[in-house]
């Protein structure tokens, strides 16, 4: 994502809005909104600033992709979905969004999810579903939510992506399509001008090509100051690997590729340490079946729902209206075992420098198989949130990097961390990169 001086930005433009219109390319299903011209006018600015000598800020010319969750003045949010066409234009920039623009980035456009947000598949039955990168002669489902965001990036559209995460809606998509994503602490990244699905477990997080990249644009998101995370020493550093949950049940392309990177990290002297994480085991007494992101999404969509509840993906839907049922007494009962959850795993988690697991327990379904009815629907969504969103419900940050050998279906390794360990964890991810991501 480095400003190559040799290339201009608007023939950075140029070729990714001849990548989104590719007629073979899978631009018409990646992206809801382009920006053509406006993205073009913004490429010349900073190309004539370039030639003036001027200072430029860290993202310039580069184009970015945003999720259609995020607000920008004078368009409407439809988060995917034929609901909310016909709403009212947002009056303002997700602070988000304005955060990118002062960076230098260019808005390329908007780019296609899961129906508000709210799947890890990422089919999306109203505007299309974008193929994942691998195998795509076959088709497979790009993770969800964020998945036109990961394709973008997968296919040259955009050199990174701007996504949310509630239950690994960065992290999964990134997993899926051999790209890194980082999911922050929640509160380290404003969430004004983002439509919400859970304001506990909602996130805003990049999706890139290296771990460089995404703490580059970390570093935009938060407005921090420190300076850009750099990489660590491996060495002497402690990984803690839960056993419980998270290793359950993994596909043998998962668990070869986990085992490996695994035993590259110990090659390069880190200590490798098994442990129990019983805690994890209460992550469905914290959450039933969902129910702190189902409450507090019927919040959001109470009034849509009475309004045109016939117009929304009947998946979605079905994770949204349990949510009716939960009374205030019960969501704030689920908020305090949640608070307890946390300390919890801070607990545990403390005097290890990161944990490791598996980003999704398997590699990427068809669209076919995991779209051909409600049962494998579900239990697909289900395997595919199972080890990320662990991770929002105990207010951590998370890394997921490729560690997949090259030409097979891609594999996430995440690094998580509990809150406010995200330098530490992009630092570690640095080096770990190119050490587990490299052609054997």
């Amino acid at each position: 994502m480095t400003n190559d001086r040799e290339i201009s930005s608007r023939e950075r433009v140029e070729r990714s809005l001849a990548a989104i219109k590719d007629p073979d390319g899978e631009g018409a299903r990646t992206f809801l909104l382009v920006h053509e011209s406006e993205a073009l006018a913004a490429a010349d600015r900073v190309d004539a600033q370039r030639r003036a000598g001027s200072a430029l800020p860290p993202l310039a010319g580069i184009p970015v992709s945003i999720k259609d969750l995020f607000d920008e003045a004078g368009v409407v949010t439809l988060a995917g979905s034929t609901v909310l066409l016909g709403a009212p234009p947002a009056t303002r920039d997700a602070t988000v969004v304005d955060r990118l623009k002062k960076a230098g980035a260019i808005i390329i456009g908007r780019t296609n999810l899961t129906e508000f947000a709210y799947s890890a598949l990422g089919i999306n039955p109203h505007y299309g579903t974008p193929r994942n990168v691998f195998d795509r002669a076959t088709g497979r489902v790009p993770g969800g939510s964020t998945s036109g965001g990961a394709i973008s990036v997968a296919d040259g559209m955009v050199s990174a992506a701007i996504g949310t995460d509630t239950g690994g809606s960065v992290r999964i998509p990134a997993a899926l399509n051999g790209l890194v994503g980082f999911k922050p602490t929640a509160r380290r990244v404003p969430q004004d001008g983002v439509l919400p699905l859970s304001r506990s477990l909602d996130s805003v997080g990049p999706i890139a090509n290296s771990v460089a990249d995404c703490a580059l644009l970390d570093q935009v998101l938060t407005a921090e100051t420190s300076g850009v995370a750099a990489p660590v020493a491996l060495r002497g550093l402690r990984f803690a690997l839960p056993k419980t949950v998270v290793l359950d049940d993994l596909s043998p392309a998962v668990a070869i590729a986990f085992e490996r990177a695994l035993a590259r990290l110990s090659a390069a002297g880190a200590s490798i340490i098994e442990m129990p994480m019983t805690e994890f085991a209460q992550a469905s007494v914290v959450s039933p079946r969902g129910a702190l992101a189902s409450y507090e999404a019927f919040s959001v969509h109470q009034q849509w729902i009475k309004d045109a509840g016939e117009k929304y993906d009947p998946r979605v839907i079905a994770r949204i209206l349990p949510g009716e049922k939960i009374t205030a007494a019960e969501h704030a009962e689920l908020l305090q075992l949640r608070s307890s959850f946390i300390l919890a795993i801070n607990a545990a988690a403390h005097g290890y420098d990161a944990m490791l697991m598996p980003t999704t327990p398997d590699t990427a379904p068809t669209i076919a198989e995991a779209g051909k009815d409600d049962e494998s629907y579900f239990r697909f969504n289900g395997r595919m949130l199972r080890n990320a969103s662990l991770v929002n419900l105990f207010d951590g940050c998370a890394l997921s990097i490729p560690c997949h050998d090259p030409g097979t279906a891609p594999v996430g390794l995440m690094i998580a961390g509990t809150q406010n360990t995200d330098r530490r964890i992009l630092e570690i991810g640095i080096a770990a990169e190119t050490l587990i991501s490299r052609v054997t």
